[in-house]
Formats: structure tokens, C-alpha cells, sequence
């Protein structure tokens, strides 16, 4: 497994604050579409080992797998789609909710997807598969909660 990478921003609030900063200095949605295609591009591997169906992501219609690794304290997650533009939303998920711990996690709402206006420039396969990956993140920062770990 890689190391966990360390947050860009202090906290999750702070990393959607930059999130919207950036995706403002694009004109156009075929920008940020690019600019997300980058973004899902710079992800870590994934070792095809940890493609399992443990690790899916069910509800998106891509391919979509998201691994854990410690607990309450701080979560990391590490994550690929087979989807350039869902790799790329994967990207802004991690920035937003990996390295946290999960009372953070839990607390945050995702309320880039609406500052940067990716709610209506998604299809709604995307939108379903964005909510899916979302609530697995939550998902996982309750059952960190409630002791256990991840490894």
C-alpha cells in the first residue's frame, strides 16, 4: 500500500474553499471538465489486487473501487475509477474527506459539488455514482466511530 498522503488544507472546509477557488479560473465546463480529467489522472495507483468486490463501489455505473485504511482518529482513502471524469471526481472527494478523522467526515457536507456548479453539469448516472461514493466514505468514517480500524 502507498503512504497516506497529508492533507493539501488544514481541514475539509478549507479544502472545498480551494476546490471552488480553482474551478473559478475556468471559463467553461469543457475546462473543467479537462481540469478534472487531470485531477483523476495525478491519482495514486491502485494495485489491481485491490480491485476486489470488497472494495466496489456499488451504484455508480462505472467502475468504482474505494479502499480504507485507519480509524476514528484519521481516515485515508484511496480510490480509481475506469471512468476518466469519475477518477477525476474521486480526486475532490479524497482532497475533501481523506486524512480526516471521521467526526470531520461526518460533519462535512459536500457543498463544493454546488459552489463549482458540477450539480448540473453531471449526467445523473454520474450525480448517483458521486452520491454512492459519498455515502461509502460515510459510511466507513460511522464504522470508524464506532471503533473500528482499517488496515
Amino acid at each position: 500500500m502507498n503512504a497516506p498522503l497529508e492533507p493539501a488544507q488544514a481541514s475539509a472546509e478549507q479544502a472545498q474553499a480551494a476546490i471552488a477557488d480553482e474551478f473559478a479560473f475556468f471559463g467553461d465546463w469543457t475546462e473543467r471538465y479537462q481540469y478534472l480529467i487531470d485531477l483523476g489522472r495525478k491519482l495514486p495507483p491502485f494495485p489491481d489486487a485491490d480491485k476486489t468486490d470488497a472494495h466496489k463501489v456499488h451504484g455508480c455505473q462505472s467502475q468504482v473501487w474505494l479502499l480504507p485504511s485507519g480509524d476514528a482518529r484519521r481516515l485515508d482513502f484511496r480510490a480509481i475509477s475506469d471512468s476518466a471524469i469519475v477518477s477525476g471526481l474521486i480526486a475532490l472527494l479524497l482532497r475533501v474527506y481523506s486524512t480526516r478523522c471521521a467526526q470531520e467526515i461526518l460533519a462535512t457536507q459536500p457543498r463544493f459539488i454546488e459552489a463549482i456548479g458540477l450539480a448540473k453539469h453531471l449526467s445523473p448516472t454520474r450525480s448517483n455514482g458521486l452520491a454512492a461514493m459519498l455515502t461509502t466514505i460515510q459510511h466507513y468514517a460511522r464504522e470508524a466511530e464506532a471503533g473500528r480500524s482499517f488496515d
